[in-house]
């Protein structure tokens, strides 16, 4: 099987096509893989449902042995795929602590971590977009309004 990646694939029910698209994905992939699911509120505020997980950001875990905790994003390691945060540590046997790494599809981001501009810049252009389009809805509907308002005298008129 060839190593390099494939920009056309689109997608295989087989693991081992899923497993090579992420071993060989490049950074800028790889970061997108990195996203995890927004809290309920965030996900009404910046219209959208998962976003990648940036250092700093509040997340919970979702799955495993450290359910329901949360703590802060320590660091993200793309070659790895894996997350690892403050305060949740394994020890091993010989008595020190190690950082446990997590997949970022089995947490939820709770807060956002806005210092960096570009990445503010994207949910704001999001949430302007989502504006856009309800402000044409409303549009659309007082126009259907005043339409069928105007069909319903011309017929009462006729009568």
């Amino acid at each position: 099987m060839k190593k390099k990646f494939s920009v056309k694939w689109i997608g295989s029910k087989q693991p081992r096509k899923q497993r090579k698209y992420r071993a060989n994905a490049p950074l800028h992939i790889r970061h997108k893989l990195m996203s995890a699911n927004l809290k309920k509120d965030l996900k009404q505020k910046y219209a959208k449902k998962s976003i990648p997980i940036v250092k700093g950001d509040k997340v919970r875990i979702m799955k495993g042995e450290f359910k329901k905790r949360t703590g802060k994003i320590e660091s993200v390691n793309l070659k790895k795929l894996k997350i690892t945060m403050e305060g949740i540590q394994r020890t091993k046997k010989d008595g020190t602590k190690v950082s446990v790494y997590f997949d970022p599809s089995n947490l939820q981001i709770q807060e956002l971590n806005l210092e960096d501009t570009k990445r503010k810049a994207v949910l704001e252009r999001k949430i302007k977009k989502k504006e856009a389009e309800l402000s044409e809805k409303k549009d659309a509907n007082k126009i259907n309004k005043k339409e069928t308002n105007n069909q319903e005298n011309v017929i009462s008129k006729k009568k």
